[in-house]
């Protein structure tokens, strides 16, 4: 059951070349929360499209005052403007989703409701995922890590389409590094997370801006960002390599005094690729770890904002 009392919602959409599905995301979002809220708002944050999303959304903040628009200086990457939408709503709830329309505005009740049971955080994972075998495969084995690394044994499946609470946002208030991972930002707050099943749509326009090297390079931000285990695992592997060694010292020391010889130039050369692989895979977690203290030595900045509509003192340059 809904609380007695609505609550106020703001939903965080981060766009990308996405003008065509715009509109009726408004229509549709405005049609449901009007149902369930008492006060609403629709923030769409535009990170750098290179198609005429802002210019839709300037249009949409001319029809509708409850949505408010923000224009980003570049393409930052959709959890950067979706960390800007984040610090700009002003509701009780937060509800975040993407602009394809692949996650049903008429999900949200269902997500505000296992919210207001209790819950902090509340991911909607699709019934049925809509991409590819080995896409779908990569992405939740991607989840699965962040999963791991967030440290939350009460949920797995985690989502783009989630809603949390605005309090949340007091444990990364002064969070600045360009390398942006909501999902981890939230456990900073709270362990109280759960999921629930939606309908999730096939995307009706255009396709999926994460290809498998982008999904990879989030992994590995997830992994080196926001915990220390390629770290720990870099200690294992060097202990493990060191053993390794070891048995093959005693194993050239049995064989020179047993038979009066040892193999010969396969053996040696396996043995010091072995040895090489392993050092230059440790360097390269070292190096980046490095790179990570690199990006926030320079002060490079998680967002800029160039432009902001129906804020509350009308337009903002």
């Amino acid at each position: 059951m809904l609380p007695i009392s609505p609550p106020t919602i703001s939903i965080v959409v981060p766009v990308y070349n996405s003008s065509i599905t715009l509109f009726e995301l408004v229509q549709r979002l405005d049609n449901t929360l009007s149902k369930i809220s008492s006060a609403y708002e629709i923030i769409l944050v535009n990170d750098g499209s290179y198609d005429d999303s802002w210019e839709t959304i300037k249009n949409i903040c001319a029809q509708y005052q409850i949505v408010r628009g923000i224009n980003l200086m570049r393409n930052y990457g959709q959890h950067n403007a979706l960390l800007c939408g984040i610090r700009a709503a002003r509701c009780e709830f937060i509800v975040t989703m993407d602009d394809d329309l692949q996650h049903p505005p008429e999900e949200i009740p269902a997500l505000i409701e296992k919210l207001s049971e209790g819950y902090d955080v509340v991911y909607g994972f699709p019934r049925k995922l809509p991409h590819s075998f080995w896409r779908n495969l990569f992405s939740r084995l991607t989840k699965r890590v962040l999963a791991m690394v967030m440290g939350i044994k009460t949920v797995r499946e985690i989502s783009a389409f989630r809603a949390f609470r605005r309090d949340l946002r007091k444990a990364f208030d002064h969070y600045s590094s360009p390398g942006v991972i909501i999902d981890a930002l939230l456990s900073w707050g709270t362990t109280n997370f759960t999921s629930i099943l939606v309908d999730e749509k096939p995307r009706e326009q255009g396709r999926s801006n994460y290809n498998f090297l982008k999904l990879a390079g989030q992994g590995l931000l997830v992994l080196t960002g926001f915990s220390t285990i390629p770290l720990r695992f870099a200690s294992w592997l060097g202990f493990f390599i060191t053993l390794v060694g070891f048995l093959v010292f005693v194993y050239v020391v049995i064989v020179y005094f047993t038979l009066g010889s040892i193999p010969g130039f396969p053996f040696l050369a396996s043995i010091i690729s072995i040895f090489s692989g392993a050092q230059l895979f440790t360097l390269g977690i070292f190096g980046e770890y490095l790179a990570r203290i690199f990006d926030r030595s320079i002060e490079r900045p998680t967002y800029r904002i160039h432009q902001i509509i129906n804020s509350e003192t009308g337009l903002d340059e």
